[in-house]
């Protein structure tokens, strides 16, 4: 299905979601994420594998169609806790254990991790890939009791995460970077200390934050470098009545352990 276009503008919606209440929708997340890796040559993934679907401390934002019957780009939030590891202790803890213990810090007063950001060639350039999924990532995650997120950030996105609110992490790594998913790349791991006031972001991003935080289900016409879309934002995540952050972390039951089993020659930065 090709993007509608309203007055010249693709309208999609941006809907926000625990991944264990919607499997259907977790697949065509994993497909069109898995799709869009494929063709840069990535073959293997941390974050494109589905056990994801299945962690009750995993949420799913997905741009689709109106009608759900095309997906053009995604995001995740993972709870430190749940059924598993962060996908940056994953990535990053046998290189430098040290991020176990800032992690499990992080997660007493709520924490998690924004990742699997991807967009469709379909709509490149309208950055539904970077600026507006992160901003929906961030306006939610107070609702779901975090105070906190954890970002591991290709070069690319580091000014993107930083007007955003996040900063650069030197307490673990070579200042805040490790050598993955290859030799020839770098990951600069960026935590967002205060998801809720956002004393870091620019004063555009964080006043758009916060508008979708208090607007929550609504259209809007965003605009990108003289490009506009309507996007219809579902953030009102209002089946949330089984979610027990204590609980969640709790599952954890401390610092995790990462082993060689849990971190395989697979690929995910943000």
């Amino acid at each position: 299905m090709s993007l509608i276009l309203n007055n010249n503008r693709p309208t999609v919606r941006l809907r926000a979601f625990r991944a264990i209440d919607d499997p259907d929708t977790c697949k065509r997340f994993i497909k069109g994420h898995e799709h869009v890796l494929t063709s840069i040559g990535v073959k293997k993934v941390t974050s494109s594998k589905d056990d994801w679907m299945y962690n009750p401390a995993a949420f799913v934002l997905i741009v689709e169609s109106l009608d759900g019957s095309s997906v053009y780009g995604g995001a995740r939030i993972h709870v430190a806790g749940g059924t598993q590891p962060l996908p940056i202790e994953e990535a990053t803890g046998l290189m430098d254990p040290k991020i176990l213990d800032l992690v499990w810090s992080f997660a007493q007063d709520g924490t998690g991790e924004g990742c699997g950001l991807w967009n469709s060639r379909e709509i490149a350039g309208y950055g539904i890939g970077s600026i507006f999924l992160t901003r929906a990532a961030i306006a939610i995650a107070p609702k779901i009791g975090l105070n906190s997120l954890f970002a591991l950030c290709a070069p690319y996105t580091i000014n993107l995460t930083k007007a955003v609110g996040y900063r650069q992490e030197t307490g673990v790594g070579n200042n805040g970077t490790f050598y993955y998913p290859k030799l020839d790349l770098l990951a600069t791991t960026m935590i967002l200390d205060d998801v809720i006031n956002l004393p870091l972001a620019s004063e555009e991003d964080r006043q758009a934050i916060l508008d979708l935080r208090a607007m929550s289900v609504g259209a809007r016409i965003e605009t990108l470098r003289n490009k506009e879309i309507e996007i219809h934002y579902d953030l009102g995540l209002n089946n949330l009545n089984n979610w027990n952050l204590q609980e969640i972390v709790k599952m954890a039951n401390g610092p995790r352990n990462i082993t060689i089993e849990n971190n395989p020659e697979n690929i995910m930065i943000l």
